[in-house]
């Protein structure tokens, strides 16, 4: 696994094709809205008001030296593996990818003793604090002991990857390369998947005022608002930024829950695991996806 690599690969087809999907826009370089006073106000006020303390941590297999890392984020309280979490996991072990683990647990005994098998680096962390305080954890080891590293995050919020994530944004030249970006509350890159360049101590501190040192949100909305909403538009400071897709009409504003088959069929590599729950067509639209993957169907 040493050898593998998040760049110099070509694209996969369908990904870096030019197949047109309703409503997105392709290879969008991200351009930051305009913020309305409520959103400033909101954030000083929301870390202040419902921020918790950055949760604890504990390296069972730490990070070394590699040209590059996947880093997913799975949520596991009682230490159950979920069947979508061993699919991903197969399908990036498979891939060759350096595989860095951040499993969410009530406490650290608990983290699944099967990862060791995935997982090239292992970390456990408390359960508060979502998906952007176990990026932290991730890219701030990264940062340390494997310097210079491309790195591609996600979390299990969604099912797959179906295709090869890191062929997709190989041929990428952003330093904050998503899947898919979204207008929805301003434009932003989605954070269910995407790639850093060259994460080092000066990204990570670029980064600071959406991957908090000290501090952690643990509410669904406050995370959405003020760390995956604004990641993009900090992050454009001092580094590139742009997706494969950007939802840029009324009707595709968010890619993922608006265009999904099209984009599964475009050779997007993901299906978010919330499809299947919000309407029955929407359940047979993903199992039928699922099943075309060969991917554990959801109960």
């Amino acid at each position: 696994m040493a050898g593998s690599s998040l760049s110099g690969q070509s694209g996969i087809a369908g990904v870096q094709g030019s197949q047109e999907i309703p409503g997105l826009a392709r290879n969008w370089c991200f351009s930051a809205s305009k913020i309305a006073f409520w959103r400033r106000v909101f954030v000083v006020e929301g870390i202040f008001w419902y921020g918790l303390p950055a949760p604890e941590w504990t390296t069972i297999k730490r990070v070394n030296a590699r040209d590059s890392w996947v880093l997913y984020f799975l949520y596991a309280p009682d230490g159950k593996l979920m069947p979508y979490h061993a699919y991903a996991l197969s399908r990036l072990r498979d891939l060759g990818a350096n595989v860095l683990v951040i499993c969410a647990a009530r406490t650290a005994s608990l983290v699944p003793p099967e990862l060791a098998r995935y997982a090239d680096a292992l970390y456990w962390k408390a359960l508060h604090g979502y998906d952007f305080s176990a990026y932290r954890i991730g890219l701030m080891e990264i940062a340390r002991r494997s310097a210079g590293a491309d790195v591609l995050l996600m979390n299990d919020s969604v099912f797959g990857p179906f295709t090869d994530p890191i062929r997709a944004l190989s041929a990428c030249d952003w330093d904050l390369a998503g899947f898919t970006a979204s207008s929805e509350i301003e434009n932003h890159i989605q954070s269910y998947a995407f790639r850093i360049r060259n994460v080092a101590p000066a990204r990570m501190r670029a980064l600071r005022a959406v991957l908090f040192p000290v501090a952690c949100l643990d509410r669904k909305d406050d995370v959405i608002l003020i760390q995956e909403t604004r990641m993009a538009r900090i992050a454009s400071a001092s580094m590139s930024v742009g997706s494969l897709w950007y939802g840029a009409s009324m009707q595709a504003q968010n890619p993922t829950l608006y265009r999904p088959a099209e984009l599964v069929n475009a050779g997007f590599p993901f299906l978010k695991r919330s499809l299947s729950r919000m309407n029955p067509a929407n359940k047979l639209m993903t199992h039928a996806l699922l099943e075309r993957h060969h991917h554990p169907l959801p109960d």
